[in-house]
């Protein structure tokens, strides 16, 4: 699976969005005016970018769509459906739905773990209501399921309307549905020393946050970027790629190691891809080095290599030769994303660590600083289910869940500093 491209200084642009809130509050009357206020509208909490089959039944064919949830038809799946409270209040909760294929139907509505039942009739979409709830600060999940049809559909759901006082956060950008339902991406920038020819980071997926569609990334850099995927639940990888060059000249292989896999990749930008089909296993700690140097020729030398405990030994990936590039280490970050929309509703973790950077001369140098920021899913509030920061000795970053508990993009951060240099020699690492 392709990997989001994030280079730094994309990083550095979504420093500058600001976040705000999708909705305001419900306009209140002026009590000076001597005229009627005016009623905001409900809001609609779109399917088609804010809901998953989080359960699916044996043979079952529902799928979220640009118009919502279509194809209901097994009484064992699960849809859900997540709005953000900003703060404890009252809301009256409705379904806007449209049934055809049966008469009626009877769905069940589970609002922050109260299960409603709900009487939907034949007919074009309108608005049912559940009912007026008092909700708690912070995401509130919304479950259905079917439970008894006439027919051979529960209906088709567009929206959940929610009509509140209160502040609500919540994907209302139709135009990018596809990556607000993938979750917001999360990053570690580190400022290294000119001249950096080595970077040097270790990477832990704490047990249980190991979720399909993960990539957490360990070295990136102006150009590429280093880290491990779950891929699916068969599925691991090592993964290493490489842009092509700014002016579109292409990246090309240089070599490899042992049982790579080397091709070329598009759709968010194109260059060279390579990876390794390896069973990391979450709570271990991994350990990633790359290489950045010139080539003396006008092009630029991108090597990687990768340290698994269970092996107790380094694994060379690849070397990939960007042209009209002439750099060191430059734009140092970390990551953390989801790149599947249907399991952007699952939670992920990771803990990033020991830094250092080696130059050219040969001087290591711990590297304690990281700045924490987001992607435009969680500068522009579309979720807010991001966290980062110190944990231990070294940092996390975390997205996905809908955990309420977000910690604020945009903010530097200082881990203690060990003060031991990688016990790793770098001219004998692998070459093949």
């Amino acid at each position: 699976m392709k990997s989001r491209m994030l280079m730094l200084n994309a990083v550095a642009i979504a420093l500058l969005g600001c976040a705000h809130v999708h909705a305001e509050p419900r306009a209140a009357a002026d009590p000076t005016a001597g005229k009627k206020a005016v009623v905001a509208a409900p809001l609609n909490v779109a399917l088609a970018g804010n809901a998953f089959v989080t359960t699916a039944g044996a043979g079952a064919t529902e799928t979220i769509t640009a118009n919502g949830l279509s194809n209901w038809t097994n009484p064992s799946t699960v849809t859900s459906i997540w709005f953000r409270m900003a703060q404890a209040g009252s809301a009256t909760i409705g379904l806007d739905a449209s049934l055809s294929g049966s008469k009626s139907s009877t769905v069940r509505v589970t609002v922050d773990g109260a299960p409603y039942t709900l009487a939907l009739s034949k007919g074009a979409k309108k608005t049912y209501t559940v009912g007026t709830l008092d909700l708690p600060a912070g995401y509130i999940k919304v479950d259905l399921q079917g439970v008894s049809k006439d027919g051979g559909y529960f209906g088709d759901v567009a929206g959940l309307t929610v009509d509140t006082a209160t502040p609500v956060n919540y994907a209302n950008d139709a135009a990018n549905y596809y990556w607000s339902r993938r979750g917001p991406s999360v990053h570690l920038g580190f400022a290294v020393p000119a001249n950096t020819e080595y970077f040097y980071s270790e990477l832990s997926v704490p047990v249980g946050q190991d979720a399909i569609g993960s990539y957490y990334m360990a070295n990136g850099f102006n150009g590429g970027y280093f880290g491990i995927q779950v891929n699916s639940p068969s599925e691991r990888r090592v993964l290493f790629s490489i842009w092509d060059a700014d002016n579109g000249a292409k990246t090309t292989l240089v070599g490899k190691g042992a049982g790579v896999v080397d091709n070329g990749f598009g759709g968010e930008g194109t260059g060279g891809q390579s990876y390794l089909l390896y069973n990391w296993v979450a709570g271990n700690t991994y350990r990633f080095v790359t290489r950045v140097r010139p080539d003396g020729a006008g092009a630029t030398d991108f090597s990687a290599w990768f340290f698994a405990p269970e092996t107790g030994a380094w694994r060379y990936i690849a070397t990939w030769k960007r042209p009209a590039t002439t750099t060191y280490h430059a734009g140092v970050y970390s990551f953390l994303e989801n790149f599947l929309d249907t399991k952007g509703y699952l939670g992920r973790l990771a803990e990033y660590g020991n830094q250092w950077a080696r130059s050219t001369s040969g001087t290591w140098s711990e590297i304690t600083n990281a700045r924490f920021t987001g992607d435009a899913t969680a500068a522009n509030a579309q979720r807010m289910d991001y966290a980062g920061g110190l944990r231990g000795s070294g940092f996390y970053l975390r997205n996905g869940g809908f955990f309420s508990d977000s910690v604020p993009i945009n903010q530097n951060f200082t881990r203690p500093a060990l003060g031991i240099a990688p016990g790793v020699d770098v001219n004998t690492l692998p070459m093949q």
